[in-house]
C-alpha cells in the first residue's frame, strides 16, 4: 500500500520572518501550534509521500519531516525576499514561497523543471517565459513500480496581476481605471496559469518519452482542472486523427485525476457488488430491495468534497494526477487508486484551539494498492 497527499502548508514561515508584509508574523506560540498541527495529520494520516505548497522556511519543514519519518526532502528553488526601500523589509519579509517534497522513499534525483524556450515563442510567449513558481520533479524509488517521477507545482494563483495596493477610488474616472486593470489582470493570470499547465505537462512529456518512469502530478492548481485555463492537463487523445496505434500511444503519455480513476474503480466495485447480492438473494429468498439498497450506500461515494472555500463557495483547487501505471483498467497497471480522502475538518467544522493555526486548503490524499 502506498499513500500520496498534496498539502498547501499557508505561510509557512518561520518567525521572526514575515511572508508579504509585517502582520505576517507568528507568535512562538503560533508557530508551535501550526508544527504541531502538521505533525498531528502526518502521525495520523501517515502519508508516503507528500507534496507541499507555500513553503517560506524549508530547513524548518525539512526537520520537523525528519522527525515525523521522512528522511528524504527536497526543494530545488528558494523563497524570495520582497524588494522594498526599507532594508528591514528586504530582510525579513518574503513574497515568493517554494514547493517542497517528503518521503518515506529514496529520492534518486530531484530538479526544477524549466519552460520549454522554443515552445513558448510558439505559443506567443516571451523567450523569458518562466513559472510564477519553480514546479519540482523528484525521482523516487517507489516499491512495486520503482522509479517515478512526481511531480508538485503550485500555479499561478486567480488574483488579478495589474491590481493596485491602495487605489484612489474617489472619481469615477478613478473607479473606472481600477476596474479596467483588475479586468485586464485576472486574464492575465488565467493567461499564466494556462501556460503553466500546458508547458509543465509538455515537460512532463518529454521526460517520459527519455526515462519511460510512470509519473505523478500533485499540487495547488488555483483553478478548477475542467476549465479551459488547466484542461490541456487531462489531454488523452490527438485530435482529429483517426489512427488507433497513434491515439494509444498519446494515451500511455497522459495523465487522470486521481478522484475520476477512485470513483470509475467503486462503480465497478458497486456493480459487481450488487451482482453479488442478488445472486445471494436469489438463493436465500431474503428481500432482495432492502439488502441491495444498504449495499449501494455503504459503496456510495458522493459528490467531490471542496479544497478550499472564499466564504461559503467551495471549489475543487488540489489534485493528484496519475500516469496510466495507476490506473487499475490499464492491463499493465501496478497500482489501483483503493482510496481517496479529503481532510477538510479545519474547514468545515473548525476549533479554535485545535485549528487556528492550520491552513486554508483541504488535504488531498490517496491512497494505491499493487496488482498482484
Amino acid at each position: 500500500m502506498l499513500k500520496i497527499a498534496t498539502f498547501n502548508l499557508f505561510n509557512y514561515i518561520e518567525p521572526p520572518y514575515a511572508c508579504y508584509d509585517f502582520d505576517r508574523i507568528y507568535s512562538q506560540t503560533q508557530w508551535h501550534k501550526k508544527q504541531r498541527w502538521l505533525t498531528a495529520y502526518l502521525s495520523q494520516y501517515q502519508p508516503d509521500i507528500i507534496g507541499f505548497q507555500e513553503v517560506f522556511s524549508p530547513d524548518s519543514l525539512q526537520t520537523l519531516v525528519e522527525q515525523a519519518g521522512y528522511p528524504h526532502f527536497t526543494v530545488v528553488d528558494a523563497p524570495k525576499l520582497m524588494t522594498s526601500d526599507t532594508e528591514i523589509a528586504n530582510d525579513y519579509i518574503y513574497q515568493s514561497p517554494v514547493v517542497a517534497i517528503a518521503s518515506r522513499y529514496p529520492i534518486i534525483e530531484c530538479t526544477g523543471v524549466a519552460a520549454n524556450t522554443d515552445m513558448a515563442v510558439d505559443i506567443g510567449l516571451s523567450d523569458e517565459y518562466a513559472f510564477s513558481r519553480t514546479p519540482l520533479r523528484a525521482t523516487i524509488e517507489l516499491p512495486h513500480i520503482g522509479n517515478t517521477d512526481c511531480y508538485v507545482v503550485h500555479f499561478k494563483s486567480k488574483r488579478p496581476q495589474l491590481t493596485t495596493d491602495d487605489p484612489d477610488l474617489e472619481t469615477t474616472k478613478a473607479v473606472l481605471a481600477e476596474f479596467k486593470r483588475q479586468i485586464c489582470g485576472s486574464w492575465g493570470s488565467a493567461v499564466q496559469r494556462g501556460s503553466e499547465s500546458a508547458l509543465l505537462f509538455e515537460a512532463m512529456v518529454s521526460r517520459r518519452q527519455i526515462s519511460g518512469n510512470p509519473m505523478l502530478l500533485m499540487g495547488d492548481f488555483n483553478d478548477a482542472i475542467g476549465n479551459s485555463t488547466l484542461e490541456n492537463l487531462l489531454m488523452r487523445e490527438l485530435r482529429f486523427v483517426k489512427d488507433v496505434q497513434a491515439q494509444q500511444i498519446v494515451k500511455q503519455f497522459s495523465l487522470q485525476d486521481s478522484w475520476d480513476l477512485h470513483t470509475r474503480s467503486h462503480d465497478k466495485m458497486t456493480s459487481m457488488n450488487k451482482t453479488n447480492v442478488s445472486d445471494t438473494i436469489n438463493i436465500t429468498n431474503t428481500n432482495s430491495t432492502s439488502t441491495s439498497g444498504n449495499s449501494a450506500n455503504q459503496l456510495h461515494i458522493g459528490s467531490r468534497p471542496p479544497t478550499h472555500y472564499f466564504g461559503s463557495k467551495g471549489s475543487v483547487l488540489d489534485y493528484i494526477l496519475l500516469s496510466c501505471e495507476f490506473d487499475a483498467q490499464y492491463s499493465q497497471s501496478s497500482y489501483a487508486i483503493t482510496d481517496y480522502h479529503t481532510y477538510d475538518r479545519h474547514l468545515v467544522n473548525p476549533k479554535y484551539d485545535r485549528d487556528s493555526e492550520s491552513t486554508d486548503h483541504a488535504v488531498v490524499q490517496i491512497q494505491l494498492s499493487p496488482r498482484i
